[in-house]
């Protein structure tokens, strides 16, 4: 699975709008690859912003 599918994942999990500290919690990956990913799906639309920081699948 690719970091971009691990970040979704956990933000499905999570059934909550999380921020980037608590995907890093929940995948265990480097904060640089969840920022990098976290980017590419807000690019794609994968991922909305209810409020400032937190994100949420679409």
């Amino acid at each position: 699975m690719d970091t971009n599918n691990q970040v979704l994942e956990a933000m499905k999990t999570a059934g909550e709008p999380v921020n980037a500290g608590k995907v890093v919690e929940l995948t265990g990956l480097d904060r640089k690859e969840v920022d990098k990913a976290m980017q590419a799906l807000k690019k794609t639309g994968d991922i909305v912003s209810p409020k400032r920081c937190y994100w949420q699948p679409k």
